[in-house]
């Protein structure tokens, strides 16, 4: 397969050194772009800001915000058979960025506007390829994901809790757009990369044939 994979956390700029971002390390899309090229597949990684080395074998292309990396995902949709969107998107951005540095003793009042959804921006052009999502979900996760599973045209969603941000290992549920669930526990990320693309893999095989 050629695998897209999306890792590492968005910046929205404030001024231009400042931003909103998240905690994500980005280890999560690096295991399993590591994993799917050690299998053989065609593996392009898209980073945010992340302090990682890139995997043997796979193309890397940075990004930093969400409009970044739609446009990188838009631009690669043609050539790819599979996205597992692991990056943990913002949701909110500065509705204007000031220039230069805002001054300290400024006053300031921020305003939001909310960013871009990638993947349901792609849902229209997805075709046969398989759509991976991850959802960060604190109450009523399984409901929750299993939302966006469907409106989002997903395969399936991966959930876990703020718990796993920077952490080696977390509990993890496989939410599918039909309701069905594979609840996995427990886990490490190095084995949950495996299971994640031993999912992809038999959905893709189930629509090009063996």
């Amino acid at each position: 397969m050629r695998i897209l994979v999306t890792a590492g956390p968005t910046r929205e700029y404030i001024d231009d050194v400042r931003f909103i971002s998240n905690p994500s390390s980005g280890r999560m899309g690096y295991l399993v772009a590591a994993e799917a090229s050690r299998r053989g597949h065609d593996v392009h990684l898209l980073s945010g800001p992340v302090c990682l080395e890139s995997p043997e074998g796979v193309r890397l292309s940075p990004f930093e915000s969400v409009d970044d990396l739609y446009e990188l995902c838009a631009g690669c949709l043609e050539e790819t058979d599979c996205i597992v969107m692991a990056a943990a998107v913002g949701d909110w951005k500065p509705a204007a960025r000031a220039s230069g540095k805002r001054r300290k003793s400024d006053l300031l009042t921020l305003e939001l506007v909310g960013t871009r959804d990638v993947l349901a921006s792609l849902a229209p052009a997805k075709g046969g390829r398989v759509f991976v999502g991850f959802a960060m979900e604190v109450e009523t996760p399984v409901e929750n994901a299993l939302r966006k599973a469907v409106v989002k045209s997903m395969d399936f969603i991966v959930v876990n809790g703020p718990a796993s941000f920077g952490a080696e290992k977390a509990v993890f549920t496989f939410v599918f757009p039909d309701g069905r669930t594979k609840v996995l526990g427990e886990v490490r990320k190095a084995h949950l990369a495996g299971l994640i693309l031993d999912e992809a893999e038999a959905l893709f095989r189930g629509r090009v044939g063996d």
